[in-house]
């Protein structure tokens, strides 16, 4: 039966309780009006016990036996640290990367050594990261915001508003954290596929406020949803939503509650009449655990025991309130397993024209600042403040500071440096030459055989051919920001049309797919590969620098590392570089809770701290990338919301600076 997306407004409603059954677990029936979190009710420390995670475990295995699957089960906090991964007895040990529909030759696709513990992880990661106190999303509602089009199918509408975010918090990432072999610990910690687009991961909530994510699968494929028109039937979403029975997300904060460009979110759809068991009737895990399956112990994420998590927003998390640097904007900074703060404002590494320590505090301050007045896109209550992170980085990629607002999605933090990093490297005059001595994207032909090897100097020669311009990126003359790389990112140029050709930094149309978008993903490759060597037990780990890691064919050594983009590149809009003059320093990237939104805090605290302090601000408006017109078609620079301000009617911010 195909519903439209008008009648998409569907709610996990959790079993009642009966004698004898498991009670409520955090107090919150997701039925009724949400409980009022946000953004401070995480103040009071709240975190998954051991206890916990034993009965989301163990309502999962009930729905996987009564559907007559076998599935595996992992259980994280909201900073990505892995409580517990269980598996079934005759669950997959291995899964299918694959687009649902007609197969993409290369990229991720067809990869079918992906230890299944990792896909659930991955999954679980994904919709702990992806959710707030404002806002619950699940891997169904990143499926729909990761695609060519938004809404998926639409052949005439843009990219999704969160394109490419599939490749963030990567395991090679130089700024998340590793397991370190004991209990929880401060994140936020790397996942092992980035973020994931399958169903079967949602957030986990305690008195309603996040408190991680649970990651199911089941049916042996790596996947996402192509088509959103319809209701599917999907037993590892239908695993995940018993699991979560007890510590189900608050109804007025999923997904399906908020919308974006004027469309409504997906979260789930399964509903709790769909189950064929009652979670909250399961057995006992002491009565399933050594019997339905074991705990099993993930190299890099987990031993094969049962972890309690961390309490987000306090200092074991890793994220914690500032008492140094930001005051009264009711900032949150990152710190290390001693509490010692891992970013604090920094003058960069670039010579004499470096930003200076004052300068960054200055630019996250303002940035912050214009969060805390904006008005968030993707949030509830409605009127709530943008809650986002902010990076600022140096020519070299240095970190030179990051601060976060409350409640900000810890997505955001990976990605916030991805975006500053991109911008600060492709405004760059070095952007070509590290492009063109990076080792190729060595693909794999399904299991360990190698189907081709893909030289990103094609990428340069691409991009210098589409711009018309013989020495882009390697002159330092264009001044791009992620939302202009991001048109160049895409499979249709101009955004969203089928049958436009593609940008230059992208899979053609045929080719592409979210496993296989182009130089993103590409330069990053080989990382991702071998890491999924890694846990099956075939190599070393990944170095902490997801660039310049030779294929399998050669060992995976390390050749031509850039390491302005230690973490990756990002492709969706929230960043610009910064100059003193036309000589770039440095660049400022924003994620959280909108992508005009990430757009705005970043150009304008750039533009206003420079205002403060003078000698530094935006690109000049000669050098924007927007005075490039490929195709005929301008590239975008910035795009600003019309009247963005809680307490003010002013319109078109960003307008002339």
């Amino acid at each position: 039966m195909r519903l439209q997306l008008g009648s998409l407004a569907l709610v996990v409603l959790l079993v009642a309780c009966g004698s004898g059954s498991r009670q409520q677990a955090d107090g919150v029936d997701p039925a009724t009006p949400n409980p009022g979190c946000a953004g401070s009710c995480a103040d009071t420390a709240t975190n998954l016990t051991i206890s916990d995670v034993e009965d989301v475990i163990a309502q999962a295995v009930a729905e996987a036996q009564a559907r007559n699957v076998e599935a595996t089960i992992a259980v994280v906090d909201r900073v990505g640290n892995v409580l517990g991964v269980f598996r079934m007895n005759a669950a997959a040990t291995a899964v299918t990367v694959a687009s649902p529909a007609a197969a993409v030759d290369g990229g991720l696709e067809g990869v079918n050594i992906v230890p299944d513990s990792l896909a659930a992880i991955a999954k679980a990661i994904t919709a702990a990261y992806l959710s707030t106190e404002g806002n619950a999303f699940s891997t169904r509602t990143a499926s729909q915001i990761v695609q060519d089009h938004f809404n998926p199918g639409d052949s005439q509408q843009p990219a999704g508003p969160l394109f490419g975010v599939q490749f963030s918090q990567l395991p090679c990432s130089d700024l998340v954290t590793r397991f370190s072999g004991g209990a929880a610990d401060a994140g936020p910690h790397r996942s092992p596929l980035g973020l994931a687009a399958d169903p079967g991961g949602l957030p986990l909530y305690k008195a309603g406020t996040p408190v991680g994510g649970v990651g199911v699968i089941s049916d042996g494929s790596y996947s996402f949803d192509a088509n959103i028109f319809d209701i599917d039937t999907d037993d590892d979403e239908a695993i995940a939503v018993a699991a979560s029975n007890g510590f189900g997300a608050p109804d007025e904060r999923r997904a399906n509650r908020l919308a974006a460009d004027g469309r409504t979110l997906r979260f789930s759809d399964i509903t709790s009449d769909k189950l064929f068991s009652d979670p909250g009737a399961a057995a006992s895990f002491a009565s399933i655990n050594n019997l339905a399956g074991t705990v099993i112990a993930v190299p890099g994420y987990a031993t094969a025991s049962l972890n309690a998590g961390t309490a987000f927003g306090h200092a074991a998390s890793g994220i914690r309130p500032d008492t140094l640097d930001f005051p009264g904007l009711d900032a949150f900074v990152l710190v290390d397993a001693l509490d010692a703060e891992r970013y604090r404002p920094i003058a960069g590494t670039n010579g004499a024209m470096a930003l200076s320590a004052l300068e960054v505090q200055a630019i996250l301050s303002e940035a912050l600042s214009l969060a805390n007045s904006a008005r968030a896109q993707i949030r509830r209550p409605l009127g709530t403040p943008a809650r986002v992170t902010i990076s600022v980085v140096d020519t070299n990629g240095a970190i030179l500071g990051i601060v976060r607002g409350r409640d900000a999605p810890v997505f955001g933090i990976d990605v916030s440096l991805q975006k500053a990093r991109t911008a600060a490297f492709f405004s760059s005059a070095a952007a070509a030459a590290a492009l063109n001595g990076v080792p190729a994207a060595t693909y794999l032909d399904g299991g360990l055989s190698v189907l081709r090897d893909e030289p990103l100097s094609q990428y340069v020669t691409a991009a210098q051919t589409f711009l018309g311009l013989p020495t882009a990126l390697a002159d330092g003359a264009v001044a791009f920001s992620d939302r202009a790389g991001g048109n160049l990112s895409r499979p249709y140029f101009p955004d969203g049309v089928t049958g436009n050709p593609a940008g230059p930094l992208s899979k053609p149309s045929g080719e592409w797919s979210p496993f296989s978008t182009g130089l993103q993903l590409d330069l990053v490759y080989n990382a991702i590969v071998q890491h999924v060597g890694f846990v099956s037990g075939l190599v070393p780990d990944v170095p902490m620098n997801c660039t310049g890691v030779d294929g399998f064919d050669d060992g995976f050594a390390l050749a031509g590392v850039i390491p302005q983009l230690a973490n990756g590149s990002q492709i969706f809009p929230g960043s610009v570089p910064i100059y003193r003059d036309t000589q770039l320093v440095g660049a400022i990237g924003v994620s959280g809770d909108g992508v005009d939104q990430d757009d705005m805090i970043a150009f304008l605290g750039v533009h206003r701290a420079g205002k403060e302090l003078g000698g530094f601000g935006n690109a000049e408006k000669s050098m924007r990338a927007d005075t490039l017109t490929p195709q005929g078609v301008r590239l975008r620079y910035v795009n600003c919301p019309i009247t963005p301000f809680i307490d003010s009617d002013e319109q078109n911010v960003c307008e002339g600076k």
